[in-house]
């Protein structure tokens, strides 16, 4: 260890002597990579690539809403085919009060709206098109969600944001739709004047475009003139269909942007990058300085960032521009991100919740969380009743610094991120004393990003404990905030060192809390005879600096009660002392500890599987045989080969079965191979077959969930055969994790 700080001394003093020379070396968003930047210099570089001051702000958020709200709310479908009648959006009431009520209790600081999803139909008022909710039946088609949720915005504090997607099926699909339709691009005034609807907003833009992005910047002048200040600027790049090669002029988008929401960051372009997955999971470490290969100020294009490593010193050495982009970690409170129903759709468990928080707030990243409204306009009961846990444990956890009063460096003791301590070659720890003391499970660090940008790559806390320092917590970057997470230790002297850095950093704050363990969310599996364990549910994105398993470390004494006939368990069901047989059916399960209860578990099971058989399949591959497909274990899955275009697999159940439905579960590390639709079919002697039912599934790729499909009819079978016709992304194979039939 002290040979990893003398080296990291030296890198530091080098990197001094290489910005000590150079006249280029300032706080900025974005620097350029000449020929001939050593390593060196570009690490130098990168010490001072900093967030612009909308960006602090918004990573000042911390923890925000998204919200997806439209026709698929009604139609169940996760995206719409731009073709939807506007009246199924059959809204009859709408409380945003209420949606804005919750997700302050939660502690988020700003809400993100779908005014338009990919299928075109707008919730506000536009000047510039019928498809949308003054062709529904909501208040007569007067009404405006955007403006109603714009006043409750207001009343709650909280900021709003936008969220209008490119894609627009209605105009694709729509005989006088715009979208790709070849029109000429030639000089149009935005915004179009329109009889009887003028705007107050008197600033008028001049750009070069086609019909569609003239359409499109209409709209984005509505939406940022006439509802109040808008904070973010929400774009995907997610696009079900395209027409016409059409292009979307950036540039003009932007400049209408800037010029009329000065205080917006703008999502999916050079402001701010998606995490790269749906599922709120997390990097080790996530840097927000990152290379790019183009100018990100002048770019049109900003494709995803999804792999594991952005930003490390190697991946710089690559750049030609290094750029500060800060990402925002995104998933839904429930299944998907639009709303379907109170009994199929899971929702996320406050653990689950919480646990998101920390590693993405705490992990360099801003923390998106989706709410549906349901087709009453609220959120539903279970939704908010996380809301409000999640905001108490945020509340309770970091609303009382148990460093205030303690001895140390004050720059990082007054919760100030404007105030420092510089470290440099003599001084790598700060040393923090309290009165007497006190016991924790969570720090708190900061790095003045704002002029130093993030410079620390390794860092550890001690603390001293039977008079001696003994290592509590390791991590690697801090950035704008990194939350360490460890058991509980009872100490009044703990230390900070940074064990390597880019450049010399500076230290902003150093906080400590406690979190008070709860009972954790449960899990169960299952094998292949029906043979069922219930455990504490391990995070496939679990964070863990100190080395250990948290859960282990904080559900050590913890009692299991389960039920199996649709009651809620509690400490009077049956408790839980070992594997036990499941043959079918819901089992629910709750853990207890210090007479606290937990959030509860439960799952469907479908039948046991140890008397079924393999009857056929159109291929398998290597190490993923067809018979993986029902073999009770979620790791492994069934892949098919290529070639083929017809992909299905046939299973002999045993004997005659009275099926009510399937769960289809998608691998979790082989994204190419998702059953998006297919046919079920019959058979009566494993040979001849009849179709049954089709069935679909949407968002797979995104969305990587086990899916339900509840037949129409209940199905008598031996035989079984599941034919896919589509697989998601247009791939060529089939993968099956797991497939499971649920019976009377």
């Amino acid at each position: 260890m002290r040979k990893l700080i003398l080296t990291s001394v030296l890198i530091v003093s080098f990197i001094a002597n290489v910005m000590a020379q150079s006249d280029n070396l300032k706080a900025q968003n974005t620097v350029a990579i000449v020929p001939g930047d050593s390593k060196t210099t570009i690490l130098a570089k990168a010490s001072y690539v900093v967030p612009t001051p909308n960006q602090l702000t918004a990573l000042k958020n911390e923890f925000i809403a998204f919200i997806h709200f439209g026709p698929n709310s009604f139609t169940k479908m996760e995206w719409g085919n731009g073709k939807e009648d506007p009246k199924i959006f059959d809204l009859k009431e709408l409380h945003t009060d209420q949606w804005c009520q919750a997700m302050k209790s939660a502690g988020m600081k700003m809400v993100i709206i779908t005014v338009k999803h990919h299928d075109g139909f707008v919730l506000w008022q536009s000047r510039y098109t019928k498809h949308g909710i003054m062709s529904s039946g909501f208040e007569d088609g007067k009404g405006d969600i955007l403006k109603n949720l714009s006043a409750s915005c207001k009343k709650y504090g909280l900021k709003l944001g936008i969220y209008l997607s490119p894609a627009d099926l209605y105009q694709i699909e729509n005989p006088e739709g715009l979208y790709g339709n070849l029109s000429k691009i030639t000089t149009r005034t935005i915004p179009r004047e329109t009889a009887g609807r003028p705007f107050a907003n008197q600033t008028k833009f001049k750009f070069e475009v086609d019909d569609y992005n003239e359409y499109f910047l209409n709209q984005l002048f509505e939406v940022l003139t006439e509802y109040g200040p808008i904070d973010e600027v929400w774009f995907d790049g997610a696009h079900p269909k395209t027409k016409g090669g059409q292009k979307y002029n950036y540039p003009a988008w932007k400049t209408l942007i800037h010029t009329l929401a000065p205080k917006a960051v703008i999502f999916g372009r050079e402001d701010i990058r998606w995490c790269g997955n749906e599922a709120g999971g997390t990097r080790e470490t996530e840097w927000n300085v990152i290379p790019y290969s183009e100018n990100p100020d002048t770019a049109t294009h900003f494709p995803d960032m999804t792999d594991r490593d952005l930003g490390s010193n190697s991946e710089l050495y690559k750049a030609k521009y290094l750029h500060y982009q800060q990402t925002e970690t995104n998933t839904s409170i429930r299944e998907g991100w639009f709303y379907r129903d109170d009994e199929k759709q899971k929702v996320r468990s406050a653990d689950d919740v919480f646990d998101i928080y920390e590693r993405s707030v705490g992990g360099n990243s801003t923390f998106l969380l989706n709410i549906p409204p349901n087709r009453n306009g609220k959120f539903s009961d279970e939704d908010v009743s996380v809301l409000n846990e999640v905001g108490k444990r945020i509340t309770e956890t970091y609303g009382k610094n148990l460093f205030a009063g303690a001895k140390g460096a004050k720059q990082v003791l007054d919760n100030d991120m404007n105030t420092y301590v510089l470290l440099n070659n003599k001084q790598k720890s700060l040393e923090i004393t309290t009165a007497k003391p006190v016991t924790i499970n969570r720090i708190v660090l900061q790095e003045d990003i704002a002029n130093y940008s993030e410079r620390v790559m390794e860092h550890q806390l001690e603390a001293w404990i039977g008079n001696k320092w003994q290592k509590i917590a390791v991590a690697t970057n801090i950035g704008y905030k990194r939350i360490l997470r460890f058991p509980e230790i009872t100490s009044s002297k703990f230390r900070l060192t940074v064990l390597s850095s880019r450049a010399e950093p500076a230290i902003a704050t150093i906080a400590a809390y406690y979190y008070r363990t709860r009972p954790p969310q449960l899990q169960f599996n299952r094998d292949v005879n029906g043979l069922t364990t219930i455990s504490p549910k391990t995070h496939a994105f679990g964070w863990k600096p100190h080395g250990e398993n948290a859960t282990a470390n904080l559900n050590k004494d913890i009692e299991i009660y389960y039920t199996t006939n649709g009651s809620l368990p509690d400490a009077r069901a049956k408790k839980y002392t070992g594997p036990l047989q499941i043959a079918k059916g819901e089992v629910k399960a709750i853990a207890i500890t210090n007479k606290e209860k937990g959030p509860v578990a439960a799952e469907a099971f479908g039948m046991v599987k140890k008397d079924w058989k393999l009857l056929s399949s159109d291929s398998e591959s290597d190490k993923h045989a067809a018979s993986m497909a029902f073999d009770a274990k979620k790791q492994s899955y069934w892949l098919s080969k290529e070639d083929s275009d017809q992909h299905q697999i046939a299973i002999d159940l045993g004997y005659v079965h009275e099926l009510t439905g399937f769960i289809y579960t998608p691998p979790t590390d082989f994204a190419d191979g998702m059953l998006e639709k297919g046919i079920l079919q019959i058979s009566n002697d494993g040979k001849t077959w009849q179709d049954a039912e089709a069935f679909g599934f949407g968002n797979l790729i995104n969305d990587p969930t086990p899916r339900t499909h509840y037949f129409k009819k209940g199905i008598s079978a031996k035989y079984i055969q599941v034919k896919a016709t589509a697989i998601a992304g247009n791939k060529k194979a089939l993968a099956i994790a797991e497939l499971d039939f649920l019976e009377k």
